[in-house]
Order: C-alpha cells, then sequence, then structure tokens
C-alpha cells in the first residue's frame, strides 16, 4: 500500500508483539501509536476506512470513525461467530459494510442486520505452484521415490514446541516416508535446527508450505489458517492441536457455533475446530486434538491417505468442492470486490477538495 502512494501513519510491524511480557514491556509505545493513529485520522478525515482483520485494535477505531462519520469497510471479520459473540453489537453499530472471506459468515452477519458480502478467500486465488517434483526433491534433497509428508505445526514458537514434538514420533511408524517441514518467517530457524536435533529428527527444512503441501503425499496440519491453505492445495491432510488443558477446557465451555454453521461433536464430545471441516459442513479430514493427538493416532489417520483408496479420493474430492466455495462469486477477484465497496461508499458523496480518499488500517 506505501509503494501504491498511501501515507503510513504507524508501521504495524513496531506494534506487533506476542507474549505477555513483551505486550506489557511494550505497551506505551503501542498506546502512543494508537493515539498518533487517532490524532491523524482526525486531523485528516479520510472519506473512508478501510479496517483488516486485527480487532483488538480496529473495533477502537471503528469507534473512533463512527464518532467522524466517516464509514467502515471492515475486510476479513473477526471470528465472533466462534465467540466473543457479545462484540457483535460493534459490528452492528460502527461497521458500514463487513467483507467476509467464508461463505457462512455473510448468511450469520445478514441474519444479524448487518451489511455483509462474501466475496471470497484470496488463498484460494492463487495459482499451484509449478516447480515440477523432480526439481523440488532435487532442491531440497529429497528422494523422489518416496512418499512424502508435511508436516506444519503452526507459526508460533509456542505451537512448535506443543506440537512438534508429538509430530516427530511419526516416523517410528511410518519410517519409509520423508518429512518436509516449511519454516515460517515467524519462527527462528537455528532455535528450530537445535530443538530437532534434540528430537533426533531428520527432516527437510523448506521455506515454503505452499510448495510443500502441493509435493507431499499427505500433510500434518496445525489447526488455523494452515488449514485453509492446506484444503485450496488439494492434497489429503489431517488436522492436529494441543493446548493446556485448561485452556482446552475454557474453550469447550465457550466455543459455540450459530446454526449458520452445521457442526456436530465427535466421539469425544468436541465441536470440529478446523476451518475446512466448518466450510464444508462436515467432517472433511480428520481432526486429532488433545489426547487424541498422538504420533500412533497420526499415524492411522495417514495411511489410508497414502495409499490409492477410496479415503484418499474422497478427501481429494471434498477438498475440491472446498476450494470452490471458497473462490469469489461472480469471477472478480477478493480484493477487486473489496475495492467496489470502498467505491461505492466514496459515491455516496462526493469528497471535499483537498481530502485523502482512503485510510487503510
Amino acid at each position: 500500500m506505501t509503494e501504491a502512494g498511501f501515507d503510513r501513519v504507524v508501521r504495524a510491524e513496531d506494534v506487533a508483539h506476542m507474549g505477555i511480557t513483551e505486550v506489557i514491556r511494550h505497551a506505551p509505545l503501542v498506546y502512543r501509536s494508537y493515539r498518533r493513529l487517532v490524532a491523524s485520522i482526525r486531523e485528516r478525515r479520510p472519506d473512508v476506512a478501510v479496517l483488516i482483520d486485527f480487532p483488538d485494535v480496529n473495533f477502537r477505531l471503528a469507534r473512533e470513525l463512527k464518532k467522524l462519520d466517516i464509514p467502515v469497510v471492515y475486510f476479513v471479520s473477526p471470528q465472533l461467530w466462534a465467540w466473543k459473540r457479545k462484540r457483535l453489537r460493534w459490528v452492528q453499530e460502527r461497521v458500514s459494510r463487513m467483507m467476509v472471506i467464508f461463505p457462512f459468515e455473510e448468511r450469520f452477519y445478514r441474519a444479524r442486520g448487518v451489511d455483509a458480502a462474501f466475496v471470497g478467500h484470496p488463498l484460494a486465488e492463487l495459482p499451484l505452484p509449478t516447480l515440477s517434483r523432480e526439481d523440488y526433491a532435487a532442491e531440497h534433497g529429497l528422494d523422489p521415490a518416496k512418499q512424502w509428508i508435511a508436516l506444519l505445526p503452526g507459526s508460533r514458537w509456542k505451537e512448535v514446541t506443543a506440537n512438534l514434538a508429538e509430530m516427530v514420533g511419526i516416523k517410528h511408524h511410518l519410517p519409509e516416508c520423508e518429512y518436509i517441514l516449511p519454516v515460517a518467517s515467524t519462527i527462528d530457524r537455528e532455535k528450530l535446527v537445535a530443538f530437532l536435533a534434540g528430537q533426533s529428527f531428520d527432516v527437510h527444512l523448506v521455506p515454503d508450505a505452499r510448495e510443500a503441501l502441493h509435493h507431499a503425499r499427505a500433510g500434518v496440519v496445525a489447526s488455523g489458517t494452515a488449514t485453509v491453505q492446506a484444503a485450496v492445495i488439494g492434497n489429503p491432510f489431517v488436522v492436529v492441536y494441543r493446548v493446556s488443558p485448561l485452556t482446552f477446557k475454557l474453550a469447550k465451555r465457550l466455543v459455540r457455533y450459530p446454526v449458520e454453521i452445521p457442526a456436530q461433536e465427535d466421539a469425544y464430545g468436541n465441536l470440529p475446530i478446523a476451518m475446512v471441516n466448518l466450510i464444508a459442513g462436515q467432517r472433511v479430514v480428520p481432526e486429532l486434538i488433545q489426547q487424541q493427538f498422538t504420533a500412533v493416532g497420526v499415524a492411522d489417520a495417514l495411511r489410508p491417505l497414502l495409499a490409492d483408496t477410496p479415503e484418499r479420493a474422497r478427501m481429494i474430492a471434498d477438498l475440491a468442492e472446498v476450494r470452490r466455495m471458497l473462490l469469489p462469486p461472480g469471477g472478480s477477484g477478493s480484493i477487486r470486490r473489496v475495492c467496489d465497496a470502498v467505491e461505492a461508499l466514496m459515491e455516496q458523496e462526493i469528497p471535499p477538495s483537498g481530502r485523502i480518499p482512503i485510510a487503510s488500517v
């Protein structure tokens, strides 16, 4: 957006911190940056504000924008349909148009009086990787004659330690396979190498998750955005996740899906958490959560996906349908549809000369 001519008032990378101590330590800088951004909005009075995800900050900004009668286009909805449903009134009061990336979200918001539109998921619009299997094998030292399993433990170090430690045990049950581990940009590679050395795990570290999922025979993917990424690539995978017992207990009490998401509990009383299953309205991919997430359990779930079985064929077909559901309606791209919404709001009132046309956060 800077290259397109936008003026950057606050840099997101300066205020994005994770962890309780990190947030507390940087709280004064974050607050000053927020106040500077609000002051800039009051001074420059944009005609439209585009808020993207990041609800903890953007809902506050939407309140300030509402006071100034500046219309708000919100792109990528917070998951209010799963929990923190009380924040829905903030959307109703402060958001002019909600542009959502999952089809059930449009139905959820419209049923509750919010002007919402499904624009498609940007990941579904990306072309598949073009690098051949042979070239990929040569580039990363893989044996093209073997089956490869992609491991995606998460993009945060806490997720890596919680999930990858169990994933490495899969090799004892599927020793004939080779393993590919994409290194997220948020993970310290040297720290990861040291962690894997302690696990005595022979794994091929690669830079790109989409290429790994594309070339792997199957994947093991931690619940999160990566499950959507894996779904649109189309190769079979298993979803896993593990959190602290207290966090899991609280989540089971707090997460409730609306009627727009037909979700059924599994044999252990768990609702589906993988976005691919919520989009499909059924359990397209297996979910191994908490105690069910074991190396032997994952290996058992992977075996029918590694051979040319009816289970593998059915999952590939179901994933293709999920990708189709995520494509932008009407043939135009998701970002183009957001731009159309912004332009429509701007046409409702001719902006006075000298005002900045759009603010994006």
